[in-house]
């Protein structure tokens, strides 16, 4: 299935693609190796239409800008932020987004763009514009897992969310307590 090696945990498009770059204190995981990567992702995440070849230059201009956007957006960088990083994501979300354009049967809706990765990326910045100006930027967290990296948007109710997701990162650190409260069965051993 397309798109099934992305992580969308992170509740906002832009967080997603900060998540493009895995494992960041450990062995980085790269889901945006070359052109086809980067037509992959925005393809599921955005979406826009088939049919477009994104070049090396628009891909290393993403990744750019993924990365201004997770130092803006961190926990620990956001309250000092870089003019460069501010500068370049208010570049992109000037860049021409996509367009409406009604079907013939006046109901139907496609988008369309010129340069489909430059709309695309335009889209990631304008929401990232939206979630460092507006009150879910204090509710973004990183992942209390030790090798994962992915910020998310904590939603819950007591804002005391620590994993981007329950079932993966969350699971995990929880067996891993188990078995180093419990080493060799030892929990087995009371019956």
């Amino acid at each position: 299935m397309e798109g099934e090696d992305f992580r969308f945990r992170g509740g906002r498009l832009c967080l997603d693609f900060v998540g493009t770059l895995g494992g960041r204190y450990r062995r980085p995981v790269e889901r945006l190796s070359e052109p086809a990567d980067l037509e992959r992702w925005l393809r599921v995440a955005v979406p826009i239409p088939e049919g477009f070849s994104a070049t090396s230059g628009e891909l290393d201009r993403a990744v750019t800008l993924r990365e201004a956007i997770y130092r803006l957006a961190h926990p620990a960088s956001r309250d000092n932020p870089d003019i460069a990083d501010v500068t370049l994501l208010n570049k992109w979300a000037a860049e021409r987004s996509y367009v409406p354009m009604l079907h013939p049967d006046a109901r139907g809706v496609s988008r369309r763009a010129t340069h489909p990765a430059k709309a695309g990326l335009a889209a990631v910045a304008c929401d990232a514009i939206d979630l460092l100006s507006g009150p879910w930027l204090e509710r973004v967290r990183e992942c209390g897992r030790a090798d994962c990296s992915l910020l998310f948007v904590d939603v819950s109710r007591p804002g005391m969310r620590r994993w981007c997701d329950m079932q993966s990162c969350g699971n995990r650190a929880k067996v891993g307590r188990y078995r180093a409260a419990h080493p060799s069965g030892e929990a087995y051993d009371a019956v």
